[in-house]
């Protein structure tokens, strides 16, 4: 019988997030992540079988933890409040919301590892549902002007700041709510 394992896999993922967020994506290597750990590199071979799995894992989570917030917001019928959490979301969570940015959707289908691509494929149902849930409960709003308000446009809004390397400024808050009540008329 094995030793029980010292880090578990989020600690694992958080110790990848942070040499990401200290020394850019291209210093992530096992061996990196087992030093910030205190592990051996065996040990997370054991868990990840390589650097692509792991931080294909990684952007994998935190795509859910951002989409989680969004997704509530639309089930409770508050589009606005949807919209704001991308520029608050990223504000409190900013080395992951830079991680977001390295990676497309579209891209990861095809390049990493194909142990995930079930992952890949239903990695965006849980919003999915909920802006077709939401549309579905207000007829008067299309699925089109619900996704620019509440997607487009608050992602338009963070991006630049972001690829800077800054958290979107509160001013953006501002134009994101009135941009979304002028689209869909609340």
């Amino acid at each position: 019988m094995g030793r029980p394992a010292k880090f578990d896999r989020d600690q694992i993922l958080d110790a990848a997030l942070t040499v990401t967020s200290e020394a850019g994506p291209g210093a992530v290597t096992i061996s990196a992540i087992a030093n910030h750990l205190g592990a051996p590199s065996g040990s997370l071979y054991h868990r990840f079988a390589s650097r692509d799995l792991l931080l294909a894992t990684l952007w994998i989570r935190t795509v859910h933890r951002f989409q989680e917030g969004f997704a509530t917001a639309l089930d409770q019928n508050d589009p606005v409040t949807a919209a704001l959490h991308t520029p608050r979301w990223c504000r409190h969570h900013l080395n992951e919301a830079k991680l977001l940015l390295l990676y497309r959707h579209q891209d990861l289908a095809t390049t990493w590892p194909t142990v995930l691509a079930p992952d890949l494929e239903t990695l965006n149902t849980r919003t999915t549902n909920a802006l077709t849930s939401y549309t579905s409960r207000n007829p008067n709003t299309t699925h089109e002007h619900l996704i620019f308000a509440t997607v487009d446009v608050p992602y338009g809004a963070v991006h630049r700041h972001l690829l800077k390397g800054n958290p979107p400024p509160p001013t953006v808050d501002d134009l994101i709510t009135k941009t979304c009540q002028t689209v869909l008329k609340l």
